[in-house]
Formats: C-alpha cells, structure tokens, sequence
C-alpha cells in the first residue's frame, strides 16, 4: 500500500478519469486532480460540500453539492454552473453518484439529517439526465451510496450503507430502474431506530468499484477495510486502512486500471474531520482491472 496523498479533511467520490485521480475533499470544500505521483491541484470549490463526482460523455465534470442538494457542472474552461437542483426529491444531504456512458446521473441521498440527530429513515434514488431533467427512479433505499454500473450498461448496483446490503437494479433504455433484487446481503439489516442502533450493522457497504470480472471492491464504512465482493455476494479479498483508520470510499485506476484507490480518515464525524487535516488517500495493486459502465 502507497500513500498517494495526506492532509485532507474527508476525502470522497473517488473517480480514475483522463490519466488522473479525481476526489472530493468535504470540508476544504474542494474538488481535486492528482496525478499518480501524487501532485494535486483544485479543480473546483463548492462552498456547500462536494461529494461524488461523475463525468459527462464531453468531458465535463458533474458534482454533488451536498448541503444544498444541486448537481454542478465543471466546464472545460473552468466555469461551474447549475446542472440539477434536487431539493424536492431528497430527504437529506446528497452523497455519491454515478455517470453512465450516455450521460445519466443516479444520485443517493442520505434521507434525514444525519448530522443534526433526526431518526433515520428510507428515501429515494434520483436520475438526472443529461438535458438537467429529474425523476425518481427507486425509493425505499437504506442510504443510497457508493453505485458501479455493470460493462453492458445493464445493470445497476448500489450499497444501501445503513442496510448492510447492496441491491441491483436492471437499467432500460431509457435510464428506468426495475427487477429490484439483492446483489450481496452481509448480514440482517440493523434496527433503523437511530443511528447508534445502525451501528452495530456487521457490515456498511460505502463507496465502491466494479472491476472486469464483476467483482465489486466496495468500503466498509463501519470496520476500516475495502473488501472484494463477488457476484454470488461472497467476500473473497480484504484490504485494511493503515494506522486504525476508517476506509469509507474506494475506485479502481491507474495506468493499468489495478490501483485501487482509498480513502480513508480516523473517522466521519463532521465535528472532528472540519477541524483536523488527516484524511489520507492511499493506493493498493490489485489483480483484476477497472470494469463497467461508467466513465
């Protein structure tokens, strides 16, 4: 394992895009391009939290905008504009998201005020399309979370991290979800009471990343480690955080699509990550390369 990069806040929605590492820094409200030497610059600031990160079939960059619930656009010459305002289809701050080949967004939320110590509860999934459009396309989700989409454009797949499970999704050709199923179960879902009762899931399943054998690599929120998934929902490979950390996001890249990026920090409370800079990213060579539907 190689440290890439240290003395970030929180760092999120890692992507492998034109020859450089793209991710979100929460709380430094920044959005930055590192290379695989580890030389960073900023992108993007987004004064109300950028998370996941998604690219556009021309190249522009889509990022959620946590607080206020939009999704922004990075042009190529560097102008960030208004892409989709989510405000009436969530229920609380957005979180990961997902681009497909043609273009279409598939946005989670976390449902409730995660942060501000409101009961937990159920929300939906929202596809922006690339005209800026809008529409639910699944409810009842558990945290949406970290998504891959499948080679063949197929098929969807999405952690619900406070519902130890990730579902799956077959995608039509207009972008519609359907044939809800479970992809991997780690254990019963626990109590959605509060979220001290939701931690003690076994497993939290956070950002993750297909690769060409449809395995997914996907963070375990709660116990510091990425583990490799198969498609039968077994565990089959594990990689830990160094230095007790938590592990809370994860891509596949590089020059040979084998480095798996992580993310990691000592942990995700909002309080102690804004006040400290000790996030750090760090790579992993893996055997199996990048696969999937999304750029």
């Amino acid at each position: 394992m190689r440290k890439l990069i240290d003395g970030g806040t929180f760092f999120e929605g890692p992507r492998w895009h034109d020859g450089s590492w793209w991710v979100s820094d929460f709380y430094a409200h920044q959005v930055l391009r590192i290379t695989s030497e580890g030389q960073s610059e900023v992108v993007a600031t987004v004064e109300n939290q950028p998370s996941g990160l998604g690219f556009l079939p021309d190249g522009d960059l889509l990022i959620v905008s946590m607080k206020d619930r939009r999704i922004l656009r990075l042009q190529g010459d560097g102008t960030l504009t208004e892409h989709a305002n989510l405000m009436d289809v969530t229920a609380g701050y957005t979180n990961d998201m997902v681009v497909d080949r043609v273009g279409r967004a598939y946005v989670g939320n976390f449902g409730f005020d995660i942060f501000g110590g409101a009961a937990p509860a159920s929300t939906t999934l929202v596809r922006v399309d690339p005209d800026g459009s809008i529409k639910v396309v699944a409810d009842d989700l558990l945290c949406p979370n970290g998504t891959v989409i499948t080679a063949d454009g197929g098929t969807l797949i999405i952690s619900e991290s406070f519902g130890s499970r990730m579902s799956a999704f077959t995608i039509d050709a207009s972008g519609d979800l359907s044939d809800r199923r479970i992809w991997a179960a780690f254990g019963a879902p626990p109590p959605q009471d509060s979220m001290a009762s939701i931690g003690t899931a076994e497993f939290a399943p956070d950002g993750c990343a297909i690769d060409a054998e449809n395995h997914i690599w996907v963070a375990d929120a709660f116990a510091g480690r990425a583990c490799r998934i198969s498609p039968a929902g077994e565990i089959v490979d594990e990689v830990k955080a160094p230095n007790n950390f938590g592990l809370y996001a994860c891509a596949l890249g590089g020059p040979q699509g084998t480095s798996l990026l992580l993310c990691t920090a000592p942990d995700f409370s909002d309080t102690n990550r804004a006040a400290a800079h000790e996030a750090v990213l760090y790579t992993h060579e893996v055997q199996v390369p990048h696969g999937g539907g999304s750029p």
